[in-house]
């Protein structure tokens, strides 16, 4: 009996994810892949960010060192040098995505696809070539677009979007940043710690809608003694160019104000890509654009399946990640379905963000009776040696069966420590056992203990 045949559209964290498993499995698998291998996340997302966030922290911290009694005189930036670490480390990944293909024996075809039926899809390969692909069943992993508002002198020079914001020849010394989401807030963090005058203009009242508020709240505070400013509840009516500089016109709460900036990066949100792709010839449904989906990521069309951006509710590379890897072992047999309970959500601020479960104000709109426990990092031993005291750990409990149902932290090593509650709800973990499990000290991660502690009113470092 012949192997079954996968093909997967688009090889980001989704795509690339899912045609490796499906081989593992025992498929045979083809990706088609339009523009770069590894997607967005590699090559103009999550990690170029993270490579030069980090090189950010750096100078800020070589800057910051008298505290430790570290002085260093005449600390630069090398811009140059920052972009070309940032590409070899992309340059790297991207390597390692295309040899776990090759070494999986998953056919990669570099050109763009469309379905012509269920099982057939048409491929025009980058040098201008066509071929066509049969599949048992196909993977769609699409990604996804920035999002342009339609504000007048948008398309002006100097109008960036995140794309542009990772290959500047400079870093500016001025920057607007229309939206308060996590890449709005990213850039701005990174800018600033390079010295820049940032300002974000957010539309809703509180930065990071879909975090906990009390935690946006903490991370906004501490952005704003780095220098960002903020203007919430507000939005861009145009943009102009008076000089070298773009005049950006807010419309805020208390009236209309005037922002003068070298650049104004555009990161209002992304939109899932599904056009082009023949989905309406083979009667695959969307709304809004996004490819709808079941819990095992099938579409209504048997044998088509989406994951990622263009079908997840939830934008993330990891959540691609995992629906690729659901997508693939439903074809290949087995039921499984995907469980966003336990989805972590990170930003790479300085300081970091992260969170996962759900919030105060869902928890308590669900019905639950909760409670609540928070422990400032500046009791933290290892944060004060770090000086790096700004931030909070909170828990959300469950009164009725102790059971942690979310928790949202500000703080050093947020990205890392999320994952132990990222564990500890998907074990539906009491806050007595986390209390009872044995932290190192001095450690971040004994704040995660003091939190659960304090939902009991057992936090011993904190005052009575």
């Amino acid at each position: 009996m012949s192997a079954k045949r996968v093909a997967v559209i688009g090889a980001g964290p989704g795509g690339y994810v899912a045609a490796i498993r499906a081989a593992q499995l025992g498929a045979d698998v083809t990706v088609v892949e339009r523009g770069a291998v590894g997607g967005t996340c590699l090559n103009v997302g999550c990690i170029p960010t993270k490579a030069m966030l980090h090189a950010a922290e750096l100078y800020a911290q070589a800057r910051e060192g008298a505290a430790f009694g570290v002085v260093a005189k005449g600390v630069s930036l090398d811009w140059g040098a920052l972009m070309e670490r940032k590409r070899a480390v992309v340059d790297q990944l991207v390597a390692g995505v295309r040899t776990l293909l090759s070494s999986n024996r998953v056919r990669l075809i570099e050109g763009e696809a469309s379905f012509e039926t269920p099982r057939d899809l048409s491929v025009r390969r980058a040098d201008g070539t066509a071929e066509r692909v049969e599949a048992d069943a196909t993977i769609v992993a699409a990604g996804s677009a920035t999002v342009i508002p339609p504000v007048p002198g948008i398309d002006l020079d100097g109008v960036i979007t995140s794309t542009e914001a990772l290959s500047l020849e400079a870093p500016p010394k001025s920057i607007a940043v229309l939206g308060g989401g996590v890449i709005g807030l990213e850039f701005a963090s990174l800018f600033s710690s390079l010295g820049a005058s940032v300002a974000v203009v957010e539309m809703l009242p509180e930065i990071l809608p879909t975090m906990d508020a009390e935690i946006a709240g903490i991370l906004r505070g501490a952005l704003a003694r780095r220098g960002v400013s903020f203007h919430l509840g507000s939005r861009i009516s145009e943009v102009a160019r008076s000089g070298g500089d773009l005049v950006v016109r807010v419309e805020t709460p208390s009236g209309p104000t005037t922002l003068r900036a070298e650049k104004l990066l555009v990161a209002a949100g992304r939109r899932p890509v599904s056009e082009g792709l023949g989905l309406e010839r083979i009667g695959v449904a969307t709304e809004r654009g996004r490819i709808k989906v079941d819990s095992r990521m099938r579409t209504g069309v048997e044998g088509v399946y989406a994951v990622g951006d263009c079908a997840s509710r939830i934008m993330l590379a990891h959540v691609a990640s995992r629906e690729g890897e659901v997508a693939a072992e439903n074809i290949m047999g087995a039921p499984v379905v995907m469980d966003y309970k336990t989805v972590p959500s990170v930003v790479y601020t300085s300081p970091e963000a992260a969170s996962a479960g759900l919030s105060e104000d869902e928890a308590r709109r669900s019905g639950l009776s909760v409670r609540v426990g928070r422990f400032p990092m500046s009791a933290n031993g290892r944060s004060l040696i770090a000086n790096q005291g700004d931030g909070m750990v909170k828990y959300v409990v469950d009164e009725k069966y102790g059971e942690i149902v979310g928790v949202h932290m500000v703080g050093p090593s947020a990205s890392e420590l999320v994952a132990q509650s990222c564990l500890a709800l998907r074990l539906e973990c009491t806050v007595d056992e986390l209390i009872t499990t044995i932290h190192a000290h001095p450690t971040v991660s004994e704040a995660l203990r003091e939190a659960a502690a304090a939902t009991r009113g057992a936090a011993v470092n904190l005052p009575a």
